[in-house]
């Protein structure tokens, strides 16, 4: 049934003057009408996502295209934000954070466009974001002094003394240092510049950290210029605001100044290959040994991701090949014995214009490329004769339909995630709309996939007949780094050598003109604001039904879950010792990787996707809403299903948890191999976290034991452990020992999490009697897990390959049940906004910088993030107390770091996410009383509060410190005299 209605704009009174309204298609499973619409005079376009949900999103995006390397869209992204004809301060964007009760704001630059978006519950701050935004998209300053700082810049190392050598600074200059420290971001720029050779996705768009300096503050403008027009602007929203009133604000602060420009961006389709190509190329890493530390990936290039049903095609082909053990090509990468574990860019990239299908494998070495790409190319043709299993085709498309049901909101606002759903459609002339409505395009698959020549095909003529592949061996190269930081100094020695005395005085006179910039305090009054007067009274929390089934307790959540079931096993967490205690996040890993009762692991994970929308085993641990010293934790087994299969879900739960095999050795070692290889790739991403987590360490039990296991001391146990693996005694021994935390498991108090529609209660309840839901192991004596306890300052400096640094400092403070707690909370965000972001980010060029109190821990943390600088940074954490202790400060700054922590607090999540915070915060005493009651308190924070714990809690001889830097520059830290680690 086609449920759009094409709408003469002449006749539609409600719509306004300046656009005409093209269509309006409601999308039941989504609850939702998409309404499309286009500006008359320029030709933008609007897509109106209306629903009742009350936070409403807002994004404009862009195409922008780069020819280059030199980072000028991402660049570009950076500095629109920095003031604006209407908004003329230097910092707008961050400034607004801070007057804000959004529950988003952000900016994104990829391949081929930059989108700005925002989100808020609160319909006068909506209104004072979307002015913020507009005046910033189009009539951005783009001031040079802006392009200096948030770009790139040379500097003397002494600014003022032109007699010491140059350096390049600038915010994204150290970000994509930073970025590209990553093998597996080099990976992917490596692979896209073959797998497309001619077209925009050829170049890095965020910058090659070789190339940013290239680009010039008037290239810069001219992209600005051509790019960030109306007549190439995508207007997405989503919420209960009428599209009226938002064209009413389109058109009277931005669209009215504006006329049709001709010119359209477009990327082309790329020239496609005869012939394979076979490549080689290196990256960098810091490593004596550099065996098996080779990444292999194949790729190919595959049809336009604006056609809908060529998309959903490829996306069932990916998951038929790879979504789990079960899948033939991710078993073969799997148990191939090539490689450690399958390349993080398996899968299928639907992003760009035209897609791209990739698989291999890391940890391998260079002269087993032919071999891997002769194994991929015969389960291909396997496939292609033999075909696979109807049921696993059919459990390609649950997942799809399962994900196109669910309603998220954790992590970013689900208007959001649906917009960026269908915004790269949108840019590249598509239909944004069907990409969100795909339950036509489902049913027609569904009986597409009946035909047993439908999956042989779409490998035939996707892969196998396919000229356009890329091989790419990615190798490491120990002497790499070294030789780009000589090459580095050697293009600034010859910058110096060439500069007469008038050009030195100019880097001199912009470094001085830049810090006095920096320095001097914007007026607050230009920019529109909330204030507390503002904040809703009350905090919203969904209140749990109590209910008994078999004998043990259960928690029922009436929540608006668009008919998904959410279930949980929660077990009280029971006494280990060290060496249980050290594998606990490994054996949780591994738990619904293996097979269960006569199912093997891939039977198992087979299973799992044809009922559920995967299976998860976690640990959970909190102290004590008084006492940090003492812990509570839980064991978690929990999945999610459509509500039709909520009884399988619940067979699926039980039987894992009962019946679970740890007789599969050989998949064990895999399994463990590919863990580690996810976590070493993820070390330069999050080490911002990892150095607070190693800094904190010596705070609580529960802050110990983060960084002991899944922090960079758990990453080193890991390396250890993934090395001890080879004999069959080994991995039997670590078998034993999860067959003994399991076997405690099962001995434990345990109960039940259920979230879904009141509708489905008693269905849910009923499912889980007639599985008998009982703990019969429960008679024998508990004893739960009890940690020692920890309070010791550290001092420690981490060592990987990385071109840039991660800070961490943290003192000893309370629990959130203290009366100093909120005060702390207030503090983090009053220092980052007034003194840290200046002196981490505008002046020490670092990417990310701030502070923040941890009352789980009861620590007060500070750090950095992709920092060129170690000892300065330290000490302006010192610099940022004394500056507020020396300092008298406005009110405005106090309650705008008081927006801030409410609007963290109140920030909604989704349905589910709504119901298990509740559950979860109730469980560890933080209760729906104790939690507003801690709100209540933020509110009547003052200066002197912020004083008074600052001045109490921070004291310099408490201080711990956690770096992670790579080993050149440890020296800097000589006279620190921290312990020094390598991971």
């Amino acid at each position: 049934m086609n449920n759009t209605a094409i709408i003469n704009p002449k006749t539609r009174s409600s719509t306004h003057p300046a656009f005409d309204r093209i269509r309006s298609q409601p999308i039941d499973s989504l609850n939702l009408t998409v309404e499309e619409y286009r500006h008359r005079k320029t030709g933008a376009k609007h897509f109106h996502l209306a629903t009742d949900n009350p936070e409403n999103v807002f994004l404009v995006a862009f195409p922008t295209v780069p020819t280059d390397s030199t980072g000028i869209a991402h660049i570009l992204e950076h500095t629109v934000l920095c003031g604006s004809r209407n908004y003329p301060v230097r910092d707008p964007f961050f400034m607004m954070l801070r007057r804000s009760l959004n529950t988003f704001m952000n900016a994104f630059t990829s391949a081929d466009w930059t989108a700005y978006p925002f989100a808020s519950k609160n319909k006068k701050d909506f209104s004072n974001l979307l002015k913020i935004y507009l005046d910033a998209a189009f009539f951005a300053r783009l001031h040079p002094l802006d392009f200096a700082q948030e770009g790139h810049r040379v500097e003397f190392e002494n600014p003022t003394d032109p007699e010491t050598d140059l350096v390049f600074k600038g915010v994204v200059f150290n970000e994509m240092k930073g970025a590209m420290s990553s093998p597996v971001a080099t990976l992917w720029h490596t692979l896209s510049s073959h797998l497309f050779p001619t077209t925009t996705y050829h170049y890095n768009s965020g910058g090659d950290p070789e190339r940013i300096p290239d680009l010039s503050h008037e290239q810069l403008k001219s992209f600005y210029q051509t790019h960030y027009h109306p007549s190439n602007a995508v207007f997405m929203t989503f919420g209960d605001i009428p599209a009226q009133e938002h064209h009413q604000a389109f058109e009277s602060q931005a669209l009215s100044e504006f006329v049709r420009l001709e010119m359209k961006l477009n990327v082309g389709d790329e020239k496609r290959y005869s012939a394979p190509l076979q490549v080689e190329e290196s990256y960098a890493l810091e490593t004596e040994d550099a065996a098996n530390k080779t990444h292999i990936v194949l790729g190919w290039l595959l049809g336009r991701s604006t056609d809908l049903e060529e998309q959903l095609k490829a996306h069932l082909l990916s998951g038929v090949l790879l979504d789990n053990s079960a899948s033939p090509l991710r078993h073969a990468l799997e148990t191939c014995g090539l490689g450690a574990a399958p390349s993080p860019l398996c899968g299928l990239e639907d992003n760009n214009r035209e897609m791209s299908f990739i698989c291999g494998l890391e940890g391998t070495q260079p002269e087993h490329a032919e071999a891997l790409e002769q194994r991929v190319l015969e389960v291909l043709r396997e496939v292609a004769e033999q075909g696979v299993p109807q049921e696993q085709v059919e459990a390609v498309l649950h997942q799809l339909e399962l994900h196109q049901r669910e309603i998220g909101g954790d992590g970013m606002p689900y208007g959001l995630q649906l917009i960026l759903e269908g915004l790269s459609s949108a840019i590249h002339n598509g239909d944004p709309v069907a990409l969100l409505n795909l339950d036509p395009v489902l049913e027609k698959l569904r009986q597409e996939i009946k035909d047993p020549g439908f999956i042989k095909s779409l490998v035939r003529e996707n892969l196998l007949g396919n000229p356009h592949r890329v091989r790419l061996t990615l190798k490491p190269d120990p002497s790499l780094g070294a030789r780009r930081a000589k090459a580095e100094k050697a293009r600034l020695a010859a910058l110096k050598a060439a500069m007469d005395e008038e050009q030195k005085a100019a880097v001199v006179k912009l470094a001085a003109e830049l810090a006095a910039r920096q320095q001097q305090p914007d007026d607050p009054d230009f920019l529109p604001k909330v204030g507390i007067e503002d904040i809703p009274a009350t905090l919203s929390i969904p209140q749990g039904i109590p209910e008994t089934v078999g004998n043990l307790p259960a928690t029922f959540f009436a929540q608006g879950t668009n008919g998904l079931a959410y279930q949980q096993i929660v077990i009280d967490m029971p006494h280990l010792e060290d060496e249980l205690l050290e594998v606990l996040p490994h054996y949780t890993a591994c738990l619904t990787e293996l097979g269960v009762g006569n199912r093997d692991y891939r039977q198992t994970q087979a299973w799992q996707d044809s009922v559920s929308g995967g299976i998860n085993a976690s640990t959970t641990l909190r102290g004590q809403i008084d006492n940090v010293q003492q812990v509570n934790g839980h064991f978690v087994l929990s999945s999610k299903a459509l509500a039709a299969n909520h009884a399988q879900l619940t067979e699926l739960l039980q039987t894992t948890l009962g019946e679970v095999r740890f007789d599969e050795l050989d998949h064990l070692r895999e399994v463990i191999a590919q863990r580690r290889a996810e976590w070493e790739d993820q070390i330069t991403g999050s080490g911002h976290a990892l150095a607070m987590a190693a800094a904190a360490s010596g705070m609580s039990p529960t802050a110990a034991l983060t960084h002991r296991l899944t922090g960079l001391a758990g990453i080193s146990l890991l390396q250890q452990l993934d090395e001890s693996l080879d004999s069959k005694a080994a991995r039997q021994a670590l078998a034993d020992k999860f067959r003994h935390i399991h076997d405690r498991l099962l001995a434990a108090p345990r109960q039940w999490l259920l979230i879904g529609e009141q509708e489905y209660r008693s269905e849910f309840l009923a499912a889980l009697s007639q599985r008998g839901s009982s703990n019969s192991e429960t008679g024998t004596k508990f004893t739960p897990l009890r940690l020692p306890e920890v309070r010791a300052s550290v001092g420690q400096a981490w060592t990987t390959s990385t071109q840039v640094n991660f800070c961490a400092k943290a003192y000893p403070t309370v629990p959130v049940g203290h009366s100093d707690a909120a005060a702390l909370t207030v503090l983090g965000g009053f220092l980052r906004n007034n003194y840290l972001h200046r002196a981490i980010r505008e002046q020490g060029g670092a990417y990310g910088g701030g502070a923040g109190q941890d009352s789980d821990s009861a620590a007060f943390r500070f750090f950095s993030y992709r920092d060129p600088r170690l000892a300065e940074t330290l000490e302006d954490f010192d610099r940022s107390v004394q500056w507020l202790l020396e300092n008298d400060h406005e009110w405005r700054l106090v309650e705008e770091a008081i927006l801030g922590v409410i609007s963290a607090i109140d920030k909604p999540k989704s349905p589910s996410g709504e119901a298990k915070s509740a559950f979860y915060n109730s469980l560890y005493g933080r209760t729906p009383e104790q939690r507003r009651r801690f709100r209540s308190q933020i509110l009547e924070i003052r200066l002197e509060d912020l004083k008074r714990v600052a001045e109490n809690y921070l004291k310099p001889e408490n201080a711990s410190i956690a770096v992670l830097t790579n080993a050149t520059q440890l020296e800097q830290l000589a006279g620190l005299e921290l312990v020094t680690y390598k991971v």
